[in-house]
């Protein structure tokens, strides 16, 4: 008996999800080189691995649709700039030993987005969204006392990503494309970049030298896949968002953060406190209610009779 379309969409999720969770091992790996020429790399080989897509695919004409429109060339000036600084923080945060933090950042993402739908869009909290909510702030506040400083890269990583979602929604444009766009409009300063570290016309944010792509095969090859580690879970990720439910959708990409929590905790042995163990469980309640409540508001989607 062969897979239905919804395990087929649930399987491809969890690669999705199991992907972006490891993927901090691989940037670990390349910690010998500067966050910001990783970041570079990862922005101009995920426009060719996209652009390679969209040329299989024959979606030329849907791209230079795209560009003629100035509102979607505004939004997407918007989303990139914040996928940009989403990529450098985490980058920045595995090489630094701060994974733990970016792991607190994309659990509490998902809270902060419903935030963000209330004061932007003008939606509704219900009391268990509201709960839940109240639960990441407590956590965050307690974890700021706790540690005598806030978990500003914990909550930068949540707020760009979650503007980034927020601009999404109103792009008319799928995932693909989409990303495709925002790299193109990042490519050009990252090829300024890459030229100032090669050249030694600068040298990186934090003073170390860079240009280290060419040096070695294995580096070389590993910057270069991240464009392909970058593509290829999105392309996963449209294809289970075709067969799955939403809410289900959210709750396998839990897997994500989680596994970012194991991999800073016991591989990377990031030192893991009370303050950290409280504030995790008082996030983790917050968002078992959440997803309880969307999968009850999915529940009743399905059964309301149509109109």
């Amino acid at each position: 008996m062969g897979l239905t379309e919804g395990r087929k969409g649930v399987l491809a999720m969890v690669a999705t999800a199991t992907i972006w969770g490891l993927s901090s091992i691989y940037y670990k790996a390349l910690a010998a080189v500067p966050p910001l020429e990783v970041l570079s790399h990862r922005t101009l080989w995920s426009a060719v691995f996209f652009g390679v897509v969209i040329l299989i695919q024959r979606r030329g004409a849907d791209v230079r649709a795209a560009l003629a429109d100035r509102r979607i060339l505004a939004l997407l000036a918007i989303s990139s700039a914040m996928i940009a600084g989403n990529w450098f923080l985490f980058i920045n945060a595995v090489q630094t030993g701060h994974a733990l933090q970016s792991s607190l950042g994309y659990y509490i993402f998902p809270l902060l987005a419903v935030a963000l739908g209330y004061l932007v869009l003008g939606e509704r909290f219900t009391r268990l969204q509201s709960v839940s909510i109240g639960l990441a702030v407590a956590g965050v506040c307690l974890l700021t006392y706790g540690l005598g400083a806030a978990p500003w890269t914990a909550l930068a990583i949540a707020g760009t990503f979650g503007v980034y979602g927020l601009v999404k929604n109103r792009l008319p444009l799928g995932p693909v494309i989409s990303v495709f766009l925002e790299t193109l409009i990042l490519t050009p300063l990252a090829l300024v970049w890459l030229w100032g570290m090669h050249t030694g016309a600068w040298s990186d944010i934090g003073g170390r030298t860079g240009g280290a792509f060419g040096r070695d095969f294995w580096t070389s090859a590993m910057l270069v896949f991240s464009g392909i580690l970058t593509g290829g879970p999105l392309i996963l990720f449209s294809y289970a968002a075709r067969r799955i439910p939403y809410a289900t959708l959210g709750l396998v990409q839990y897997l994500n953060p989680t596994l970012q929590f194991l991999v800073a905790v016991l591989v990377f042995g990031e030192r893991f406190t009370v303050w950290h163990g409280v504030t995790f469980a008082l996030i983790w309640t917050g968002l078992a209610l959440y997803s309880s409540e969307s999968l009850r508001q999915e529940r009743l989607a399905v059964s309301r009779p149509g109109p």
